[in-house]
């Protein structure tokens, strides 16, 4: 019998897209661009086909664009999300 190889989710990927005005604070706005996954233990990336990273906005004049890895939220759970309500996704 063949064993059916499995893929495994292990982070989102996500950029700050830019900032928003919430009760006189200012948050960050973030967009969901990609996902790590993982299959037979080595790692790849499947990134959003429409994620143009020279639209974000820069920090300090780089020519660097910073992207963040967070675990996935587990979907079967009532738990807040770690990075709570400011994710809109």
């Amino acid at each position: 019998m063949k064993l059916r190889k499995i893929m495994t989710k292990k982070y989102d990927i996500v950029a700050t897209t830019g900032t928003y005005q919430k009760n006189g604070e200012t948050k960050n706005r973030f967009k969901n661009v990609g996902v790590v996954m993982e299959k037979d233990g080595k790692p790849f990336i499947l990134l959003d086909r429409t994620f143009n990273p020279a639209g974000l906005p820069t920090q300090d004049d780089r020519d660097t664009v910073l992207l963040s890895l967070y675990e996935p939220k587990d979907k079967n759970t009532d738990q807040a999300a770690p990075l709570d309500d400011h994710i809109p996704f």
